[in-house]
């Protein structure tokens, strides 16, 4: 069991603290284009990676969540047939649909332009996207390879080179040009994925296995196929909603309101990275490989849950109460009302949290029908409650749906664990989600009244959930030396006070 916590914490340390980083930078990239552009272009932005987020989900065919599976598959099995066929079938499948998404795209620009942008003029800024959706879909097929093989270290080593030639690329492109630099900026981030994945996809060991037949090659098409386009309509589903949502907002609340969306969105999305990047780069393939595994799977899923919930829950509790500081340090004094929509959208994040170890079984299962229709019933409620809130909630209204479309998705995907593998939150775990969701409502409440008693309170709930997550973490992964001490001190306090258990 210890061991089992200790390769959890181990993978979480290596890719959280890669994703620790390119939150830093990331930041820094955020806080450089809200100086110089503002609200408004900030927004912008957002609208132009969400269109090319929803062009590459369509162009990929889910050909990165299932390459992952089939790569971890046949890893797992020691099949150097399999897996020299799988990358193979990755590699020219990959390429064939980055080069066909880009074309379809490029030739849609005008569409596109009057359509989502409402404004024919920005039909050659569209154009740019193509390139966008090739290079994001050639990266997606090399994140695959490295992590069904699980080169966690090389991940890690291409998320924050990446991170750092992409900030470098896009804040010169901004500081050069201003305005005029804004498309680089956006094409900054998945031109430095490819190149960085390729780098590392190149010191792979060489496929050591006879010329793969074509029939096998197309048998593994066929797999990909057929699972990526459940996957692709899910990711579809995902990033079409993120993109409606932000033309509502657009639309209804003016750019400006969509700049705040798209602060406390970024935000919301950047600083649990290091816990979900963890989850899809170590514990999907882990759990791909034992899927058939009952009693294995549920371990799993409970261990993952726990860490992950002990390792976000204290930032979880002092980003409720430090929005208003968050916001401004990140952005500017122009984003304040961002604070509002970055305190729900924190909120529905403590159910994503604890949805996501779920949710990775239907994946790992292959179940792309399944993810399929969760994906986008919970998306369909992100983008329902949205629609009928921004009248009378403003653009808050995006924060509550957040928190909404999660609170149907954690059922949802709960239920689903039970049917696939008579999965049953351990009973710890219970009262760690529990307890962590009534803190963060407290916070919440108190933020209402003032800012400065909801900082109090998130940096109080937060100091007393870490003291709590490092005496259990420690206990779990058997801890010794000072630490070790230290921390069974703390867990014999919590036990006096009756709120620890086994």
């Amino acid at each position: 069991m210890a061991n089992s916590y200790r390769h959890i914490l181990r993978s979480s340390s290596i890719i959280g603290g890669a994703s620790v980083i390119n939150i830093i930078v990331g930041l820094l990239r955020i806080k450089v284009a809200a100086v110089l552009l503002g609200p408004a272009g900030v927004g912008l932005i957002g609208l132009l990676t969400s269109l090319a987020g929803t062009a590459s989900a369509v162009a990929g065919l889910g050909v990165g969540v299932v390459g992952t599976r089939q790569i971890a598959e046949a890893t797992g099995r020691n099949d150097a047939a399999t897996l020299a066929a799988a990358r193979r079938a990755l590699f020219w499948g990959s390429l064939a649909l980055a080069l066909l998404g880009a074309a379809v795209f490029w030739s849609l620009r005008g569409v596109l332009a009057v359509r989502v942008l409402g404004d024919a003029s920005l039909s050659g800024d569209v154009g740019w996207l193509a390139l966008v959706v090739a290079l994001t879909v050639a990266a997606a097929s090399q994140t695959a390879l490295l992590n069904g093989m699980r080169q966690i270290g090389d991940l890690a080593r291409v998320s924050v080179l990446s991170a750092l030639l992409s900030t470098v690329l896009g804040i010169g492109a901004l500081l050069l040009w201003g305005r005029g630099g804004l498309m680089v900026f956006v094409i900054a981030a998945p031109l430095a994925s490819f190149l960085m994945g390729h780098v590392y996809v190149a010191r792979l060991p060489k496929i050591d296995a006879p010329r793969t037949a074509l029939p096998v090659i197309a048998g593994q098409w066929r797999i990909l196929a057929q699972l990526g386009i459940a996957f692709m309509i899910a990711g579809l589903a995902s990033t079409l909603g993120q993109l409606l949502v932000r033309t509502l907002v657009q639309r209804q609340l003016g750019a400006e309101a969509l700049g705040y969306f798209q602060a406390a969105s970024t935000i919301s999305m950047t600083y649990i990275g290091f816990v979900l990047a963890a989850m899809g780069t170590d514990y999907y393939p882990r759990l791909t490989a034992a899927i058939h595994d009952h009693a294995a799977v549920n371990r799993m899923v409970n261990e993952q849950t726990e860490v992950a919930l002990l390792l976000a829950g204290p930032v979880f509790l002092a980003m409720l109460g430090l929005a208003p500081w968050v916001i401004q340090l990140l952005y500017s004094s122009t984003f304040d009302p961002a604070a509002d929509v970055l305190r729900w959208m924190v909120l529905g994040d403590v159910l994503k949290v604890a949805s996501w170890p779920l949710g990775f079984i239907i994946l790992a299962a292959g179940n792309g029908r399944t993810f399929m229709l969760t994906e986008s019933l919970a998306v369909g409620m992100f983008v329902l409650l949205t629609w009928l809130g921004l009248t009378c909630l403003g653009v808050v209204a995006t924060g509550v749906a957040f928190v909404g479309m999660y609170a149907v998705l954690l059922p949802v995907v709960y239920w689903l664990a039970q049917r696939k593998t008579e999965f049953r939150w351990a009973p710890t775990v219970r009262r760690q989600v529990g307890g962590l969701m009534l803190s963060a409502v407290a916070v919440l409440a108190a933020s209402e009244q003032t800012v400065t008693i909801g900082a109090l309170a998130g940096m109080v709930m937060s100091v007393g959930f870490g003291l709590y997550s490092f005496a259990r973490l420690a206990h779990k992964t058997n801890l010794s030396g000072p630490l070790g001490q230290l921390a069974g001190h703390f867990r014999q306090i919590l036990m006096r006070w009756g709120v620890w258990y086994e």
